[in-house]
């Protein structure tokens, strides 16, 4: 049986007026008047799993008895519950799986709470009022759903297809999941636990720190938005992924070498022949790269950072995994570099790339 419907009651202290609590009625599908005890009970979890879930959100603390929480809270907790327990999720990934939701769409929000608030003082004159707020917000709201849906779902079909053409060449070099050692089911394969052998590559804009302090807000803006733009149509182009853009750099991966250079060289001209955008310099590495919850890790992307790091305006430098990947293609040209110290590694090998029509002169990286 379900919780009775709650009286009428005062919210968390921090929350909104009545005109905020307006347009929070349209964003949240209703308004805040469950405590935590009300949801878990609905939800059928305990009020401290409640807890848990709602920090891996990205959300602060609320007090135990304060009506904070929406009828769609619980049937949000409901719906983690039903994935546990088809045993698609655990309880530990159902958090982890929290937080990255919460970490990517957060950022999304904000983005497009500042748009329609920016949108909506275009014209000179008083700010608008939360009626107006509520009023463009219903109006749009279904709209941008819309949108985000249907971009989801066609990620969903490309990894889909992806996943399906990994799977298919693995059991045609006969790579199916190996028996565990001591135990009767199987060891799930690197791919299974979300390692691949990848390329991964970071770009960054050089002397980016010292170009924001001559610049004003809306030429910074500029600036960031002209190379999001270079870099993701580049890397999307080249068929490879953007993981993140973090400032004045992107961490992209690509499946081969191959794609990763072509993208890495093609950044460089492209950067160089933009007016108005400094140089950027790229570093590239090959290896076992472990993807989880939309980021990816370990030494291949640490070295791909460090060798940016080191990398001098409009080159690209890969690490000798990487070089191996490419020896013997015509389309490029490789220069071992000496050996350097970066954090984590002592000696270091960088391997300047080129495009092989490009003349070898000039200064290495």
């Amino acid at each position: 049986m379900s919780a009775p419907e709650p009286p009428e009651a005062p919210v968390a202290p921090s929350a909104p007026d009545e005109a905020g609590r307006a347009i929070e009625e349209v964003l949240l599908g209703g308004r805040r008047v469950r405590t935590r005890q009300d949801i878990a009970e609905r939800a059928g979890v305990a009020p401290e799993r409640t807890v848990e879930i709602w920090h891996a959100l990205g959300f602060p603390e609320v007090d135990d008895d304060a009506r904070a929480f929406t009828d769609a809270d619980a049937e949000a907790l409901r719906a983690g519950e039903r994935l546990i327990a088809a045993g698609l999720i655990t309880e530990a990934s159902e958090t982890l799986m929290a937080r990255a939701l919460g970490h990517h769409l957060s950022r999304l929000a904000e983005w497009q709470v500042h748009t329609l608030w920016v949108w909506m003082n275009r014209d000179a004159g008083a700010p608008p009022g939360a009626a107006a707020l509520a009023e463009h917000a219903a109006a749009l709201l279904p709209e941008m759903e819309l949108l985000q849906r249907h971009v989801w779902r066609r990620h969903l079909a490309a990894y889909a297809e992806r996943m399906l053409v990994d799977a298919e060449e693995a059991a045609r070099a006969g790579n199916p999941p190996r028996p565990a050692e001591g135990k009767g089911g199987t060891e799930p394969s690197r791919e299974a636990a979300g390692v691949r052998e990848r390329a991964v590559g970071f770009t960054d804009m050089v002397g980016y720190t010292r170009l924001t302090r001559g610049l004003d807000n809306a030429e910074l803006v500029r600036v960031l938005d002209r190379f999001e733009s270079l870099t993701g149509d580049t890397v999307a182009e080249g068929g490879g992924q953007v993981v993140k853009t973090i400032g004045d750099e992107v961490l992209f991966v690509c499946d081969t070498a191959g794609a990763a250079a072509d993208i890495a060289l093609e950044l460089t001209a492209r950067a160089e022949a933009e007016q108005g955008l400094p140089q950027v310099r790229s570093g590239l590495a090959h290896g076992a790269v472990l993807s989880r919850f939309g980021d990816v890790y370990g030494a291949t992307v640490n070295v791909a950072a460090r060798l940016t790091a080191v990398a001098r305006p409009g080159t690209v430098l890969v690490d000798t995994a990487f070089a191996g990947e490419l020896a013997g293609a015509a389309a490029y040209t490789l220069r071992a570099l000496r050996p350097v110290s970066v954090r984590g590694y002592s000696r270091l090998r960088p391997v300047l790339l080129r495009a092989a029509r490009q003349r070898a002169g000039g200064r290495a990286a």
